[in-house]
């Protein structure tokens, strides 16, 4: 097959949408399919043997690690150099408008997923009134679409709700060899909590943004006897949360990727998730795939990965202690931590990369096959 991939982000952008795409197109490469992805331009002409379109944007205001890249026709052109077989929009949003202009416009069948929660992310930037409004375009824009996939059930409940309409599930997936137990290390610990290997070591890793509510991490910090905090990535909140945070002993360690990322989940006792916006949370799954426990957000699509009490801790973000009672109780029990690092690292062997891939293309095809028939009508 010949996928054209339209993103909103790709790299050299770090976030779970990247991470999903970058093993996507890698594992669609290695089954003989040749993708195109047009992305904003990030400074790359190939990935794993599929060509990037990189198309200029400008910086997203509220969000400059984002680009807002405008669609213009030499894209068209692009696209009927390449020939789709079938055309994927991913967050269809700024740039996603031109897949599914070109996909009516050159009779390519369309598919569209769903990893964002944006409705949820508007009250965070004080948009909470758009709410209403984003939900509309977003029926709008999906159901152009034959096939609209999501990656967690949450999610498939809550587009159906809005009225998007022919949703499937899209499973999710985790490098199992890349993030693996064995990678802690003392030396690693000793880098997250500045110096003090013995103490306790919290650890968050994503986007430093206001709508992941990393600061809900700091009473739990504080009740817990001599415990540290490693947050790992970046992002616009960063300067606010070094503000939040400058009274406690957190260490803003930045990016880390590939094995120094597998090592900081390894290392780490505790992975603490406060966001209530996910629609999956691809960084849980790579923690459990470490063995780090995992105390998270019983909200959008986390439950699809953490069961509480089995591989990790969930906590009711609407109760103020939820997250501290969750993160005690996981260290008051260390034969109850083991139990939980071995079952998390249990769950994520069920999720492989190519599994997922697998079952996008037969979405795919099935796709290409329904559209070929009407066609034929």
């Amino acid at each position: 097959m010949r996928i054209a991939l339209f993103t909103e982000t790709f790299l050299p952008k770090v976030d779970g949408i990247v991470t999903r795409l970058k093993h996507t197109v890698d594992h669609l490469q290695r089954t003989g399919d040749q993708v195109l992805v047009v992305a904003p331009d990030g400074g790359l002409t190939e990935y794993k043997g599929a060509k990037i379109y990189g198309v200029s944007g400008f910086p997203l205001p509220l969000y400059p690690e984002l680009k807002l890249a405008l669609p213009r026709p030499a894209i068209g052109h692009a696209l009927e150099r390449f020939k789709p077989d079938i055309i994927h929009v991913v967050n269809p949003a700024v740039l996603g408008l031109a897949g599914l202009f070109y996909s009516k416009t050159l009779n390519i069948p369309l598919v569209a997923s769903y990893h964002t929660h944006l409705p949820d992310y508007l009250q965070h930037y004080g948009l909470g009134m758009l709410e209403g409004l984003l939900w509309e375009l977003l029926k709008v824009g999906h159901n152009q679409a034959q096939l609209n996939l999501c990656t967690s059930t949450a999610m498939v409940q809550a587009l159906m709700e809005h009225g998007i309409e022919r949703l499937s599930l899209w499973q999710r997936g985790v490098d199992t060899e890349l993030f693996q137990p064995h990678l802690a290390s003392r030396e690693m610990r000793s880098r997250l909590s500045q110096g003090h290997p013995d103490s306790p070591l919290l650890l968050y890793v994503g986007r430093l943004s206001a709508e992941k509510e990393i600061e809900q991490i700091k009473p739990v910090l504080a009740t817990i006897p001599n415990a540290r905090l490693a947050l790992v990535g970046g992002g616009p909140h960063c300067q606010a949360l070094e503000k939040h945070f400058a009274d406690t002993p957190t260490y803003f360690a930045g990016y880390l990727q590939e094995l120094e990322l597998g090592s900081a989940f390894a290392s780490a006792d505790a992975f603490v998730f406060p966001s209530r916006t996910e629609t999956l949370g691809l960084v849980l799954l790579e923690a459990m795939a470490a063995g780090c426990p995992v105390v998270a957000a019983r909200s959008g699509g986390i439950p699809d990965i953490v069961e509480d009490g089995v591989n990790g801790f969930l906590f009711d973000p609407t109760d103020e202690k939820g997250a501290i009672a969750a993160t005690q109780r996981l260290f008051a029990n260390p034969n109850e931590r083991e139990t939980l690092r071995y079952n998390a690292r249990h769950e994520a062997e069920r999720w492989s990369w190519s599994a997922a891939t697998l079952q996008l293309r037969h979405y795919y095809r099935t796709v290409i096959a329904a559209q070929t028939l009407s066609s034929a009508a």
